[in-house]
């Protein structure tokens, strides 16, 4: 039996494909058209699984979407006639919008079903509909290496949920407790995300990756003006402050006042309040997650813990959430925004609709390490490359391992694509750039002449997992990247009091361990381990490493720069390598130094990304 799970028309859409239950193939939509947060209808992603599968589209059995429309539109109407008659212009201008595209959301997709898939099967009989925060929760759930769990998930909002607790046991998985619209944690996020200047939905990393510059000096206000925080974790907004219910912005001028200040202006220069802010609203996340889990563990007695949903992707507070140990184990989806709910309505579908029950390994989950995308044969890559008019050397798999190896012991900027790409936002060494952790130039050089970003963000280690307890104060696989845990006291560089005395952003150049590459101003750094069994490569490449420099680690960043989706195939691979300050491109077997490519090309692969 084959089910096909689609997420689209809010952000992030993508398709998976089941058979008999387990993951084919899963992807997002921005990967094949090269939009960054494509949320149109998923035809390329539905089209890739369905080719991985090498199937026929009638043999799907059922279509699932990952939300109710209905319901959402529902939400849209009655928050405009809660709050009336403030946003009344705004309501006059989107309901002509939203009758298209929410009240008649089933005619639409399966329009667009006929379009990718043909009209000689009838969609209509084959699709079906899960609950937002339910394909959420089944995603974290269902693939997770726990036979019973507490399932907590936590976004901006689904149809009327933003945040929910349910229970799930064998094949079973029951939404027990939820908050509803407009209480967010994950809008009160975003709210600061726009205040701060940065894009919604894309741009929470960067207020994530800024909060260690500063003090958290406005949880008070935060706690005593904005949010409502009771003993068990529940809370509620101070909807006065907050115009995302019916205006077309996510904070007011009354928000303005509380912070002495207008949001900041996109590309303006950061200040130590900016960094301020961001520590703050960091820090307020952090207690609300973890008095959330506190309440779970007592309240349910269960021993494990799933997350999912956008704000399980703050790899601090997970970090945290392990740390204080109020569960025995943690699990994260890795795809935990709304491509993943593609996956959970999916599995929704065959263990709740169909009662199927769930095959387990207590070793491993069943996210086959997240490598569900594309991969591509040594022919269709020589292929690609020829047409880039690009100049390679085809090598062995053990003589491309070591020319890598030895390109990052020189400091070298590498673009790694191998293998099926990764499902989700991280990038886990498959469509991967890395570097070496040691040089103290890296991060800025990677941000700025590789990435073309700010300066501040940091960089991941992807480390050898029988070696992290010797790098890292952890002790739990983190295969997706969404740990953050500090490093060692033994790979520290003590700081001066000189140095201990910068603010903000003039603490990025300290150096702050025999890794500063990858070690973040708090000492911190989001760790993925990499496992043998689930990419034999770039393990390989790591451990090659390992052996010229004693070191089992290196730079893990992904394979984009600035505003792009991550790399999908071969020429999206040669266009970033060619257009960026990446030094060596490693590709299936092939093997390219920049030094060696015609000077007229980079030229022209510069221009497009517009750079000096």
């Amino acid at each position: 039996m084959y089910i096909l799970g689609i997420s689209a028309f809010y952000h992030d859409s993508a398709a998976c494909l089941l058979k008999n239950g387990k993951i084919i193939a899963a992807a997002q939509e921005e990967r094949f058209t090269r939009k960054k947060h494509d949320a149109g209808f998923p035809s390329r992603a539905i089209e890739y699984c369905i080719g991985e599968a090498n199937i026929q589209a009638s043999e799907i059995d059922n279509v699932v979407f990952y939300e109710k429309p209905f319901v959402k539109f529902e939400r849209l109407l009655e928050t405009y006639l809660a709050f009336a008659p403030k946003g009344f212009a705004s309501f006059i201008k989107a309901m002509p919008i939203w009758i298209k595209d929410k009240l008649f959301q089933k005619a639409a997709l399966i329009q667009k079903l006929e379009e990718t898939l043909g009209d000689e099967v009838n969609w209509r009989e084959r699709l079906m509909f899960s609950e937002h925060h339910l394909s959420h929760a089944a995603s974290a759930f269902y693939p997770s290496p726990f036979e019973t769990s507490a399932v907590l998930t936590l976004d901006g909002v689904g149809e009327w949920t933003t945040t929910s607790l349910s229970i799930g046991n064998g094949s079973q998985l029951k939404v027990i407790k939820e908050i509803h619209f407009p209480h967010s944690l994950g809008l009160l996020y975003s709210a600061f995300t726009y205040y701060l200047g940065f894009k919604v939905n894309s741009g929470e990393y960067k207020v994530m990756g800024l909060a260690p510059y500063g003090e958290p000096k406005y949880t008070d206000l935060i706690r005593d003006k904005l949010i409502s925080v009771a003993e068990d974790g529940s809370f509620q907004l101070d909807m006065s402050y907050f115009d995302y219910a019916t205006g077309l912005t996510m904070t007011n001028k009354k928000f303005d006042t509380l912070f002495e200040g207008e949001a900041r202006k996109p590309e303006t220069e950061l200040t130590q309040r900016d960094m301020d802010l961001a520590a703050s609203v960091q820090k307020v996340t952090e207690e609300i997650v973890v008095r959330l889990a506190k309440s779970i563990a007592k309240e349910t007695g269960q021993r494990n813990l799933c997350l999912a949903g956008g704000v399980a992707l703050n790899c601090v507070a997970n970090g945290i959430l392990l740390r204080e140990k109020i569960f025995e184990n943690i699990w994260i989806q890795p795809a935990a925004g709304d491509a993943g709910g593609a996956l959970g309505a999916a599995l929704s579908v065959w263990h709740l609709h169909y009662k199927k029950n769930r095959e387990l390994s207590p070793d491993r989950d069943q996210m086959q390490g997240s490598y569900l995308g594309p991969s591509f044969s040594d022919e269709e890559i020589e292929e690609d490359l020829l047409k880039c008019g690009a100049k390679y050397i085809k090598l062995s798999e053990a003589d491309l391992v070591e020319k890598v190896a030895s390109a990052l012991a020189s400091e070298k900027a590498v673009g790694w694509m191998q293998g099926r790409m990764e499902f989700g936002p991280r990038a886990l060494g498959g469509r991967s750039i890395i570097a070496d952790p040691r040089s103290p130039y890296m991060q800025k050089q990677l941000n700025l002449k590789v990435k073309y970003r700010e300066s501040f963000r940091p960089f991941a280690p992807s480390i050898l997992s029988e070696e992290l307890n010797t790098w890292f104060e952890h002790d739990v696989d983190s295969p997706y990247m969404l740990l953050v845990a500090d490093v060692k006291e033994t790979k520290r560089i003590a700081m001066t009091s000189e140095e201990k005395a910068l603010f903000g952003i003039d603490k990025l150049n300290i150096p702050r361990s025999t890794i500063p590459a990858i070690t973040h101003v708090d000492y911190s750094a989001r760790i993925q381990t990499v496992h043998k069994d689930t990419n034999p490569l770039y393990h390989a490449v790591i451990s090659k490493f390992q052996e010229t420099t004693g070191c089992p680690i290196v730079v893990n960043t992904s394979f984009n720069v600035r505003g792009e989706p991550i790399v999908c195939d071969t020429t999206d691979a040669f266009k970033c390598f060619m257009g960026t300050g990446l030094d060596v491109l490693a590709v299936g077997n092939y093997f390219l130094l920049k030094e060696e490519q015609n000077a007229s090309l980079k030229e022209n692969y510069e221009e497009l990304y517009e750079l000096d």
